[in-house]
């Protein structure tokens, strides 16, 4: 069977409008480039610097900046032998902590005779350990400065002495050498990972660096963009924000070229020149991949209402890269093509023809055709998968701790160990609390009662407050040591005139908790109903948009559970990270809102002029494979964040990806389908589309629609 093509248009664009496009880019990246290689600079990775003003943890960061001397770096020193410290070990613990004290003097000169009796260092129980805490002003440099030097001075012990550099401190150093060129580190793997992907895609030496080529300039775009977002409006971005936008902007853009070229390759075969041809996929492919952007855009712009500054710093961020993406590929990527003519496709270079023989079934055409045919099967055999996978929520979905992030444990993770296998009432992370000098005793007094509290030590007074530092008893990040700050912040709140606030590494992991619980019920209900509205104007339904999303939600709690499972049962990760919820919400949510789009869209065109049945089988067989591509594309880039050191990040990586070839697969190629065909028409209610037709067009009459079951009409 063959069908005429559609005629050449009479007046094809002008030959100078691709090269004016392309010198417009050229220009663009003259300004541009330069400036994305700044976006490092302005990265802040302190949990903080995470939090809202309003949290109490920052409330005492923002004191501790704004007294005599700044900020103070708590380092704890754990000396350990098997066999017990000696009165030598003793000896250079005390030499470590006077050299320390010397290069590093505390902001406020102790009284004098305060430290006659040596330094502060105190032997275990056991008699096998010593640790000191040491307090270094931010004056003298961030951790990640500070760690190397501390832990070489430290190397002159007697033999067989062993020591861990741990503390808050010490773990923020360990945590930004992992961080450390993160950034190029995920920008030279996803261009990897990209290349190989559209070598084997399209089987061609030379098609794949164009998307490629396009895709990077969007990404360079983007990360100067977001520098100037940081720089004018005091956006909040860390290094994880940093990553993903690098992966955000590649999979998003790799999988628009994918959809742009598919339907320029169809158009090679109706119209002999190219500039007509890419017209006609502009007007085909465009609306789909607009839509899509909008929709990911405005699902991230929801962000901003969240009160956690890294989270709310991705919404802006994230739709930067979207809409660079967006624009370069539906400009630089297409004029490229463009002047590259039809070569750029060898060595299956698609050849015009005044008639183009209609494609056979196909693979995809042959799936559709089954699950036309078994459509309640397919319909439950998919939740039945989906519900299955579901059931991994019951595994472990507790929030992971600092300590537990790190995919290999350094040093400062080992040595909380330590400090807890020898100085077990002081496991937890120390709290901060600051008040007025007058009230110093009375809150000491109070929080020293406290069930939870191992000890309360006074500390400096200056700029009219002084600090308290305050061990409890419990782990750091548990459930116990959350409650003892509950309780410690209850009590010293209620000591009315000391205006006691309590902070510290540990409150704030608390703070951040607290906020993203609040940010998750505020944020997601948002998220879905504007996805929702987006939908319902793209399709003119009402009942599309409903199938469509509850599809989605559906694929995210599946996928969501599959991944604990692998995280608790396969991988041993001790918990979730908090950000991952929320985070991969987002990009499953509205990057798998995406497929759908591209497939209902492709499915509401073709029911206009083949019906219903028609017009989502004809939309599966033409948009199958390459949605199936952009799925893999999509679910590689985001795999790249496995191969990092940090638990987060692998299980963000891990869950995008599974999601995202969960819904790809599964949900947009089996069950979407299968249920449009069983609402039959009313999928499109109260539009036109979902009304009966009178006298069917000859277009629509074929043994298929014969084969109509009445429910469909």
């Amino acid at each position: 069977m063959s069908i005429n093509a559609a005629p050449p248009r009479k007046t094809p664009p002008g030959r100078w409008v691709p090269w004016l496009v392309i010198g417009l880019w050229l220009a663009l990246a003259a300004v541009m480039v330069p400036l994305s290689g700044k976006l490092s600079s302005v990265t802040k990775d302190r949990a903080v610097d995470a939090l809202p003003a309003s949290a109490e943890s920052t409330k005492v960061a923002a004191l501790e900046d704004g007294l005599p001397g700044g900020e103070d770096n708590t380092f704890v020193f754990v000396y350990h032998r098997a066999s017990g410290v000696s009165d030598a070990d003793r000896a250079a613990v005390e030499r470590h902590y006077n050299t320390f004290a010397k290069r590093y003097p505390p902001k406020v000169a102790p009284p004098a005779g305060e430290h006659d009796e040596g330094p502060p260092a105190q032997r275990s129980k056991d008699g096998k350990a010593i640790m000191f805490a040491l307090n270094v002003s931010t004056t003298y440099g961030d951790p990640s400065e500070l760690i190397g030097p501390l832990r070489d001075t430290a190397k002159d012990r007697p033999a067989g002495l062993d020591l861990d550099v741990t503390g808050p401190a010490a773990i923020d150093a360990d945590m930004d050498a992992i961080y450390d060129g993160i950034d190029v580190q995920v920008l030279l793997t996803t261009v990897v990972v990209v290349a190989l992907l559209l070598i084997l895609t399209y089987r061609s030496p030379v098609l794949w660096f164009v998307p490629l080529m396009a895709v990077g300039a969007a990404a360079l775009t983007a990360m100067a963009t977001v520098y100037l977002l940081v720089k004018g409006f005091g956006i909040v971005i860390n290094s994880q924000n940093s990553a993903l936008l690098t992966i955000l902007v590649f999979g998003v853009g790799t999988d628009y070229a994918l959809l742009l070229i598919a339907r320029y390759r169809e158009a090679l075969h109706h119209h002999e020149n190219v500039r007509v041809a890419m017209a006609h996929a502009l007007r085909g492919a465009a609306p789909a991949i607009v839509a899509s952007a909008a929709t990911v855009v405005a699902g991230l712009l929801c962000l901003l209402v969240a009160d956690l500054n890294e989270t709310r710093g991705l919404g802006p961020i994230g739709a930067a890269g979207i809409l660079c993406a967006l624009v370069a590929m539906l400009t630089l990527f297409p004029a490229v093509l463009v002047v590259l003519g039809r070569r750029i496709f060898w060595p299956a270079i698609p050849r015009f023809s005044a008639t183009v023989v209609e494609q056979k079934l196909g693979l995809w055409g042959g799936l559709g055709a089954a699950i036309s045919r078994r459509r309640w099967v397919a319909t439950l055999a998919s939740l039945g998968v989906l519900g299955a996978l579901v059931f991994g929520l019951s595994g472990n979905t507790s929030i992971l701790r600092e300590q537990d992030q790190f995919l290999s444990a350094p040093e400062s993770v080992t040595g909380f160990t330590v400090l807890r296998q020898h100085f077990p009432e002081l496991g937890g992370q120390p709290m901060t609390i600051y008040t007025r000098p007058a009230y110093q005793e009375r809150v000491l007094n109070v929080v020293k009662d406290i069930p939870g509290v191992a000890q309360a030590i006074p500390g400096e007074t200056r700029g009219g407050w002084v600090d308290i530092s305050v061990f409890p008893k419990d782990a750091p990040d548990t459930a116990a040591e959350y409650d003892t700050i509950k309780r410690v912040r209850t009590a010293v709140h209620a000591v009315n005139g000391a205006e006691a606030i309590v902070g510290g590494p540990s409150a704030e992991h608390l703070d951040t908790d607290v906020t993203t619980s609040r940010d998750q019920k505020l944020v997601i209900p948002l998220v879905l109903g504007v996805i929702l509205i987006i939908l319902g104007l793209l399709l003119r339904a009402v009942v599309a948009p409903l199938v469509l999303m509850v599809t989605v939600i559906v694929s995210f709690a599946a996928a969501f559970g599959g991944s604990v499972f692998v995280f608790d049962t396969i991988l041993g990760f001790k918990g979730v990270d908090y950000s991952v919820p929320l985070l991969a919400f987002m990009f499953l949510v509205a990057l798998g809102v995406d497929y759908n789009i591209f497939l209902a869209s492709r499915a509401r065109e073709e029911t206009a002029r083949l019906g219903t049945r028609e017009g989502m089988l004809k939309a599966l067989s033409a948009t199958g494979g390459v949605i199936t591509s952009a799925g893999l594309v999509l679910a590689a880039t985001f795999a790249v964040l496995v191969s990092l050191p940090m638990v987060m990040l692998i299980e963000l990586g891990f869950l995008v990806a599974f999601g995202v070839l969960l819904d790809a697969l599964l949900v947009r190629s089996v069950l979407v389908p299968a249920l449009t065909l069983l609402i039959g028409r009313r999928i499109w209610w109260p539009s036109r589309l979902s009304r009966p037709v009178a006298g069917p067009p000859i277009a629509r009459h074929t043994l298929a629609d014969e084969e109509e079951p009445a429910l469909q009409r």
